[in-house]
Parts: C-alpha cells; sequence; structure tokens
C-alpha cells in the first residue's frame, strides 16, 4: 500500500522522473509559460519555486546550486538570476499559478498551464 508517499512517481523510475522535471522546469524558465498534465506541474511548481527562491539571494553559491539542479542549463540559469528573481524580490512565495484546462484529446487527459505570475 502508498500510506504516506505523496510523491507522484508519473510512471516513471527516479532517474527518469529527475530528468523529466528538469526539462520541465528549464521550459517554464525559458518561456515565462507551459502547457501539460496536471500531475507534472503540481510536481515542477515546488521544484520551480524553491529554485526563485535561491536566485534571490543572488549569490555565486546560489547560482552554482540552481545550475546543477537544472543540469547545467547556463542559459536557463542566467535567465532565472538576471530577469526573474529580481522580479520577485518583495514576494515572500507563490511565484506560479496552475490553471486548469480540461480533458484534451481523446484520451481525455488532463492538461494543465503553469505559469510565473507577472
Amino acid at each position: 500500500m502508498r500510506h504516506f508517499k505523496k510523491i507522484r512517481t508519473l510512471g516513471r523510475k527516479k532517474a527518469g522522473r529527475t530528468a523529466l522535471l528538469r526539462n520541465l522546469a528549464r521550459s517554464l524558465i525559458r518561456d515565462e509559460g507551459l502547457t501539460t498534465t496536471i500531475s507534472r506541474a503540481k510536481e515542477l511548481r515546488p521544484l520551480v519555486e524553491s529554485l526563485v527562491t535561491k536566485a534571490k539571494q543572488n549569490t555565486i553559491a546560489s547560482r552554482r546550486m540552481v545550475s546543477l539542479r537544472l543540469g547545467g542549463a547556463s542559459s536557463a540559469t542566467k535567465k532565472l538570476h538576471d530577469t526573474l528573481a529580481p522580479r520577485y524580490l518583495s514576494r515572500a512565495g507563490g511565484y506560479t499559478r496552475i490553471v486548469r484546462l480540461g480533458p484534451v484529446g481523446k484520451r481525455a487527459i488532463e492538461s494543465a498551464r503553469i505559469e510565473f505570475l507577472k
């Protein structure tokens, strides 16, 4: 039984799940919005919000940690530190929102849009 196991496995093992979330985080940072499934968006939100909080410190150590979490994506790290983090300096949290879009396609998978707040 899966009692008290809150993590969504997304149908993948740990390595595949980590790679998926890294790619989704990079895309979200690059485009500032992303359409995906609800469960993926709910897993992505805490990861991205912790990265923004870390980027607000704007130190070399925070840049290295964010780069490590994003898999060495220098363009995403740069945008996060130079564009997104200064936007949220006065905000204590809640940098993203998830908007449900409803079922899409024949399989009726619930989709959602996750985006940064302006």
